[in-house]
């Protein structure tokens, strides 16, 4: 799953933009101005940033010289204006695309795949990121701020599962099949006692994540919210 970043400070656009990007298959990141985007990005890695031109604190042309210096990145910058000069200022501070308001929800869609082929941006499926807790399915090993854990291996397989997954509800037998396999003779208990060990062990590292239960159905990890 890539991650996009989308930067304007009209609320509206904004919740536009990430309900057509999530229906994609995206994950959206939201700031309404620059000094916010730059703090997103430094907390989340993105494949590619949409950038307003006219914001506070910090326009959409300054914005991508930031992007531009510290990412690399695509942009699309989004503006009203469609004059040649606004173009060439969006391209000298380093935009990939520009695309003029208002716009169809498809045609950004079509700029966005395009630039992430071009960029050739495929997420590592073999790191999985949440906050500050990264899991690292080649080394098996979790690093969580400066400390590295090592996990027993269906405890791993469980725990890396679920944080592919976050905020998805999955039954027992789900989990079962999931991490132990289809002829897996045990019964579902073996989930329940997993489960108990990985609360056991991050309660005390990290309050970042969390594995409920769902009564009557089974499990589901979530991240706390910033």
């Amino acid at each position: 799953m890539n991650n996009i970043l989308i930067v304007d400070d009209d609320i509206n656009i904004l919740n536009l933009i990430e309900v057509h990007l999530s229906e994609a298959g995206y994950k959206v990141f939201q700031a309404v101005d620059g000094v916010a985007a730059m703090k997103v990005l430094k907390a989340n890695p993105c494949e590619l940033a949409v950038v307003d031109v006219m914001m506070p604190y910090m326009d959409g042309y300054s914005l991508t010289k930031e992007i531009r210096n510290s990412y690399d990145i695509p942009v699309i910058l989004l503006t009203a204006k469609n004059q040649i000069e606004d173009k060439e200022l969006g391209f000298q501070s380093g935009t990939d695309d520009y695309l003029v308001k208002p716009f169809e929800t498809k045609e950004l869609l079509f700029r966005i795949k395009a630039l992430l082929r071009r960029y050739n941006k495929q997420p590592d499926d073999s790191i999985i990121r949440m906050k500050s807790i990264i899991v690292n399915k080649k080394s098996y090993e979790i690093q969580i701020g400066d400390r590295t854990i090592i996990l027993p291996l269906k405890e791993f397989e469980l725990l890396s599962f679920l944080m592919s997954n976050p905020s998805q509800v999955f039954t027992r037998d789900h989990l079962i099949e999931q991490i132990w396999g289809v002829d897996y003779e045990g019964d579902e208990r073996t989930v329940d006692v997993h489960v108990k060990r990985l609360r056991e062990r991050f309660s005390k590292l990290t309050d970042e994540m969390q594995i409920k239960t769902v009564r009557g159905v089974g499990y589901m990890l979530e991240a706390k919210r910033a």
